[in-house]
C-alpha cells in the first residue's frame, strides 16, 4: 500500500518532538540497501558532529527484516529489531525498551509487543556510531592492551559463548570455519571469516568508494576484489560516465580487479574467479557463490571487508534443502528454483502474505544437496535465488568433476584477462596460481552425517511433473502451471540475473 505524502507525514511527527521509528511487516527487501539506509537516517537518524551529509542511529522496527538491510543499519548506528509490529500505526508513540526487550504504548503502558536482541553486542555499536568503528575501535583496544600487559577491557560487551555440541557441522559451518582457522562455527557465534572474493557494482561503488576512503584504505587486504560496470552499462547518466571514469583506477590502484563497461553482468565475471570451499561478500543481493559461500553486504560492509580482509558475522542457522528422485521431461532449473518456496508453503514454512509473515529461509543458509551433477553456472541459478527467499546465504554441494570443469576454464579466461590489459595483474595471476593448486588436489568439503539444521525439506523431483510458476509480483507465490493456466498475460519482460543463458 502507498503511502499518501509521507514527507508530511514525516515532517508533522517530527514537531511533536520525539525521535522517528521505522515500522513495517516486511523491511529492507528492495535494493540497494545502504541508499535505502542513507534515505531512512536522512529523514530518521542523527546528524554526526563534524561529518557532513551523513547520519547514524535511528530505529527500524519490522516483522521481518532482510539480513543485508539488517546488516546495513548495524553499520550505520541504528537499532534494527525484528518484533510483531501488528499493533502498531503511524503516529503512535511508543516507548522501546531495549533492555527488557518490549515495546510499550507511551499513552497507555501496554506492551505492544516484546522482542530479543539479535545480540546484545548490537548495543555497543548503536553506542559506537556503527558495527564498523565498533570493530575497528574494540580491535585496538584489545591490542594495545595485549602490548602493554594488560586484561581485555571490561568495558566492550563480548559475544556470549555458546553451549558446546558434540554434533558434527554443516557444509557452511564447516567452509565459515575454515576461513576462521578452525573446524566449524556453530550457529550463534560471532566470527570474523577471512574474505577470499569481494564484488563490487557500479550503482553502488561510489559509495563502497567513499567508504573505502574513510577507512584510509591504500591497499586491499582481501585476496581478491572486483569492480563490475554493469548496472549502468547499457543507459549511462552523466554522473555514471563520470563513475566509469574515475573508478576502475580507484579499484586498481588498490590492488582490485577493474572491469569495464559492457562486460557484463557482475555475477557473471565474479563466479568465475571463486575458489571453491571459501567466503565472499558483494555489495549485490545476488552476490551468492555458486561454490563456496557468500555473505551479500551494504556498501560499507562490502568495503570494510575488501580494505580489512574480514567481515563480522554472527553465524545463522541452517535449512537443509535435500532433492531426490530424477527431473521429470518439460521440467527446468526454473522449476527447481521455485520447488523450494513451493514446498515450504506446503508444509505451512513459508506463506506469502506479509501481514504476519513467516518465512524459514529468512537470516538462514540455505544449503541446498542431491544434485550433484549440475553445472556451476546451473547451480548458481539456484543459489541466486536464495535471494529471493530472504536468506543470508547459500551452499549447494557439487561433485568433483563439474567444478574442476568450471576451474580449468576459468584459469583460461583469467589469462586472457591478463594479455588483453585487465588490472591489476598480479591479483588476477595470484588468484590463477591459487586455481591451479586446488586443481592439483580438487578435493572439496562435505557436512557431517549428524549435522544440525534448523529445519530440513526433502522435494522429490519424480512428483514435480508441471512447470511451478511464481506469480507477480511475489517471488514466495509460487503454484503449479494448472492452477494459474488460461490467465491472460499483459506484458514480458525478458532479461535477468537470475536465470542462465541456457534458457
Amino acid at each position: 500500500k502507498r503511502m499518501e505524502k509521507p514527507l508530511e507525514t514525516i515532517d508533522q511527527l517530527k514537531n511533536q518532538g520525539n525521535p522517528l521509528a521505522y515500522v513495517g511487516d516486511v523491511v529492507g527487501t528492495g535494493s540497494s540497501r545502504k541508499s535505502a539506509t542513507n534515505s531512512v537516517l536522512w529523514h530518521m537518524g542523527d546528524d554526526i558532529p563534524h561529518i557532513p551529509n551523513k547520519r547514524d542511529g535511528g530505529f527500524v522496527l519490522g516483522g521481518k527484516i532482510a539480513p543485508i538491510f539488517f546488516n546495513t543499519m548495524e553499520d550505520a548506528g541504528a537499532l534494527p529489531i525484528e518484533c510483531d509490529v501488528t499493533k502498531m500505526k503511524t503516529g503512535d508513540v511508543i516507548v522501546v525498551h531495549p533492555y527488557e526487550g518490549k515495546v510499550t504504548s507511551d499513552a497507555t503502558g501496554e506492551v505492544l509487543t516484546e522482542f530479543s536482541l539479535a545480540t546484545e553486542v548490537i548495543l555497543d555499536e548503536v553506542q559506537a556510531g556503527g558495527r564498523i568503528p565498533l570493530i575497528i575501535g574494540r580491535g585496538l583496544t584489545d591490542r594495545a592492551r595485549e602490548v602493554l600487559g594488560m586484561a581485555p577491557s571490561d568495558v566492550f560487551r563480548r559475544p556470549e559463548a555458546r553451549e558446546e555440541s558434540t554434533k558434527g557441522f554443516t557444509l557452511a559451518q564447516k567452509i565459515v570455519g575454515k576461513a576462521c582457522g578452525v573446524a566449524g562455527i556453530r550457529p550463534g557465534t560471532y566470527c570474523e571469516p577471512r574474505m577470499t572474493t569481494v564484488g563490487s557494482q557500479d550503482t553502488t561503488g561510489p559509495m563502497t568508494r567513499d567508504e573505502l576512503k574513510e577507512l584510509a584504505c591504500l591497499g586491499f587486504s582481501a585476496d581478491l576484489v572486483m569492480q563490475s560496470f554493469c548496472h549502468t552499462a547499457a543507459y549511462p547518466k552523466p554522473v555514471d560516465i563520470d563513475t566509469q571514469h574515475t573508478l576502475p583506477d580507484f579499484i586498481q590502484t588498490r590492488g582490485g580487479v577493474a572491469l569495464r563497461p559492457g562486460d557484463g553482468i557482475i555475477h557473471s565475471w565474479l563466479n568465475r574467479m571463486l575458489l571453491p570451499d571459501t567466503v565472499g561478500t558483494g555489495g549485490d543481493s545476488h552476490t551468492r557463490f555458486p561454490i563456496g559461500i557468500s555473505f551479500p553486504a551494504g556498501s560499507g560492509l562490502v568495503a570494510f571487508a575488501a580494505a580489512i580482509g574480514v567481515m563480522p558475522l554472527d553465524m545463522p542457522e541452517s535449512v537443509l534443502v535435500r532433492f531426490k528422485g530424477e527431473m521429470q521431461p518439460g521440467i527446468t532449473l526454473r522449476d527447481l528454483v521455485n520447488a523450494i518456496p513451493y514446498a515450504a508453503i506446503q508444509r505451512g514454512l513459508l506463506t506469502v502474505a506479509k501481514e504476519g509473515k513467516k518465512n524459514v529461509f529468512s537470516g538462514r543458509i540455505l544449503e541446498i544437496e542431491g544434485l550433484p551433477n549440475l553445472k556451476v553456472e546451473q547451480a548458481f541459478e539456484i543459489s541466486d535465488a536464495s535471494a529471493e527467499r530472504s536468506a543470508g546465504g547459500c551452499t549447494i554441494r557439487l561433485g568433483p568433476e563439474p567444478i574442476k570443469e568450471y576451474i580449468t576454464s576459468n584459469i583460461t579466461m583469467l589469462k586472457w584477462m591478463i594479455s588483453e590489459g585487465y588490472g591489476d595483474a598480479r591479483t588476477i595471476s595470484r588468484r590463477i596460481s591459487a586455481m591451479e593448486e586446488w586443481l592439483a588436489d580438487p578435493v572439496l568439503m562435505e557436512p557431517d552425517a549428524d549435522a544440525e539444521y534448523a529445519e530440513i525439506i526433502e522435494i522429490d523431483l519424480n512428483e514435480i511433473k508441471e512447470p511451478l510458476l511464481a506469480c507477480p509480483n511475489d517471488p514466495d507465490d509460487v503454484k503449479p502451471l494448472s492452477e494459474v493456466m488460461n490467465t491472460k498475460i499483459d506484458e514480458v519482460f525478458i532479461g535477468s540475473c537470475m536465470t542462465n543463458i541456457g534458457h
